[in-house]
């Protein structure tokens, strides 16, 4: 069993994440702001309140883990301004693990960014640039960061996030030629990567998530 950070795991595919790693038997430090208010069931769970742009916070989250998952959102009130969280705390995250000797890296990012976004339909090209275009530039600049690295990484490109129990059926395509866009629970997205702590298999791959 292994001991995973979880950066961003108060919501959305990060409490997920750390949900299904306690479930699996991992033990969990579960990294947020509002981590105090965290309710997960489970003995392995440490919530551990820090700010993923505070060098000193994520410097001791680091301490004694075995994987980091970084699954940081911004609300959608802040989509339409600058945004740079993503890339911001990845250049931050990367040195601190190679500093620490942590060496694996699962990435949430989200189909769009990086080289998927040339998989965009010709329909869905403008609204995605007008709602989330300052977004995925940031998570570009992220996912280039992390590819530049030392670490064993993965970067998990999910379609439209939707809520409800994991399904267990979806699609992990690895090739650019089968990427597309669809939808996906972020329960599922959290079993992808919960299997990936177990078992690396996409380690140096950058992965569509759809069903």
């Amino acid at each position: 069993m292994a001991h995973v950070l979880v950066l961003g795991a108060s919501k959305g595919v990060g409490l997920e994440t750390a949900k299904a790693a306690l479930a699996a038997g991992h033990r969990v430090r579960a990294f947020a702001r509002s981590a105090a208010g965290i309710d997960l069931p489970g003995d392995g769970l440490e919530r551990f309140t820090g700010d993923a742009l505070n060098a000193g916070d994520v410097g001791r989250a680091l301490d004694g883990v075995d994987v980091v998952v970084q699954a940081l959102g911004v609300p959608t009130r802040d989509l339409l301004g600058p945004v740079r969280l993503f890339s911001d705390a990845t250049n931050l995250l990367v040195p601190a693990m190679e500093r620490a000797g942590v060496d694996r890296l699962i990435a949430v990012t989200g189909f769009g960014a990086g080289d998927s976004r040339d998989a965009i339909g010709p329909l869905q090209r403008l609204p995605f640039r007008l709602m989330l275009g300052r977004a995925y530039d940031d998570k570009d600049a992220q996912e280039m960061r992390i590819r530049r690295s030392r670490l064993a990484w993965t970067l998990v490109r999910p379609g439209i996030l939707t809520s409800g129990a994991a399904m267990g059926r979806y699609r992990a395509m690895t090739e650019p030629s089968t990427w597309r866009n669809g939808l996906i629970a972020r329960a599922d997205v959290a079993g992808y990567i919960v299997g990936q702590i177990a078992e690396p298999s996409h380690a140096g791959r950058a992965v569509v998530l759809v069903r």
